[in-house]
């Protein structure tokens, strides 16, 4: 039985992961962690669902670590770094899905996961993730003749952008076409931009309302456009593609992985 520990257990994609879990048949839940002191502390973390776990809602990291054998992170940047110092003390397995880390935050995760095992990827959905692979196709088969646009929407509470599964989009495009990401994104139009680069990839950013997610990249060609989509309804996919996370780090010691990895995309 896999001890599972829940970080921001208090926000909406932390519940869902609670009851993913508790719903797992291989996995216990193992503790529930939240920064906010005002935020359900001392609470049973399935009150929500009406059912009592006898795991209790608290600050207390290094103690939940204690008795897990992995944690799973949707929370912020600084929070998940924290998170990653207490887990390598713990030798605990890290499922990361936060987005927003800067190139120095990502290399603190590399270097955690010399000591730990890291799964840790912008967005935990299998079908995301099977569309980061339909992308590298479709990138590579129209690298000439092809503007590309990556649009995505999210929640008015999202705080970063482009979203990381759009970052991730283009990444995975511009490796296709042997061009450097940095060089070549533009994330703003404004103005008399003048005509476009042809060797450009654009992002968009939506925020509104409760999107939970949407991503389209669009190859806009002379006479025909392709786009390749993924919506996501509710947060359940990300919740299912975290525990298939947790189930591929059984019985690794160290290693920085992604749900690439996870699904055996590579």
């Amino acid at each position: 039985m896999k001890r599972v520990a829940i970080a921001g257990a208090s926000g909406r994609m932390g519940r869902m992961l609670i009851e993913t879990v508790l719903n797992d048949a291989d996995m216990t839940l193992s503790g529930a962690l939240t920064r906010d002191a005002a935020a359900g502390v001392g609470r049973d973390a399935g009150a929500f669902l009406g059912i009592d776990t006898g795991v209790l809602v608290c600050t207390d990291v290094d103690a939940v670590l204690a008795q897990s054998d992995y944690l799973i992170d949707f929370t912020r940047p600084e929070a998940s770094l924290a998170l990653l110092d207490a887990a390598v003390r713990a030798k605990v397995g890290v499922v990361i899905g936060t987005t927003g880390f800067s190139v120095e935050q990502k290399q603190r995760i590399e270097t955690a996961a010399q000591s730990i095992p890291v799964v840790f990827a912008p967005n935990m959905s299998v079908g995301v993730n099977v569309t980061l692979k339909l992308l590298d196709m479709a990138a590579r088969l129209m690298s000439t003749g092809y503007d590309i646009e990556v649009l995505e929407a999210h929640h008015r509470h999202k705080v970063d952008a482009p979203s990381g599964t759009a970052l991730k989009m283009g990444e995975v495009i511009a490796n296709a076409l042997g061009r450097d990401l940095a060089s070549c994104a533009v994330y703003a139009r404004e103005g008399v931009t003048g005509e476009r680069d042809p060797s450009s990839i654009g992002f968009a950013t939506v925020r509104g309302g409760d999107i939970v997610g949407e991503h389209t990249v669009m190859f806009a060609g002379v006479g025909e456009r392709i786009e390749i989509s993924h919506k996501s309804a509710s947060r359940l996919s990300y919740a299912q593609g975290s525990l298939r996370a947790v189930h591929f780090l059984a019985g690794k010691q160290n290693g920085l992985f992604d749900m690439q990895d996870v699904l055996g995309l590579r």
